[in-house]
């Protein structure tokens, strides 16, 4: 059981720091623009080397936004609990704190999977018909990267609960 929930700390950390670093760097996209590279992010855009704050409310811009800061902050909660859940004492809780981490990362997991879609699809359909020459850049790669790292670590404390399950249910009272 805490052969699991070690694997699932280790990737919820690294999924957690991935996400992070995914939300506040500015390289999600990269095209060309009169001749200069360009990159925006989330939260603003760079020109050359010159950058600017996003200052218009675009609707998927801001979804994105608010999906990635739920996911980290469901992903940092799924980590709290899931340290908490090596001290557990089971005769105290009702609900299983691994059990409960696994349910925050997989919330993680799919809040970072609707703000990747979201962007995703507007940048396909919209950005990349009117910027000719661009592409998805690092920052939009470690959301990906953190996805599939929340997801696994939900999996990994969701093995560690049905372990615990198993050996309770089959010791006898």
């Amino acid at each position: 059981m805490y052969s699991f929930m070690g694997g699932g700390l280790f990737c919820a950390w690294v999924g957690t720091i991935l996400l992070v670093v995914a939300t506040a760097t500015d390289h999600w996209m990269q095209y060309r623009l009169s001749g200069a590279f360009a990159h925006q992010g989330l939260w603003r855009y760079c020109l050359g080397h010159k950058c600017y704050l996003q200052t218009e409310s675009i609707a998927y811009w801001n979804a994105t936004r608010a999906f990635m800061i739920l996911s980290a902050l469901c992903a940092t909660s799924g980590i709290i609990t899931g340290i908490l859940a090596f001290a557990q004492q089971s005769s105290l809780s009702r609900l299983s704190r691994p059990f409960s981490a696994g349910i925050m990362f997989f919330a993680s997991t799919l809040f970072v999977l609707l703000a990747l879609a979201i962007y995703t699809g507007v940048t396909v359909s919209f950005l990349g018909r009117r910027f000719g020459d661009w592409r998805f850049s690092w920052s939009y790669i470690l959301g990906w990267v953190a996805l599939l790292m929340t997801f696994f670590a939900g999996i990994f404390y969701m093995c560690a609960y049905r372990m615990h399950e198993c050996r309770r249910l089959s010791t006898p009272r």
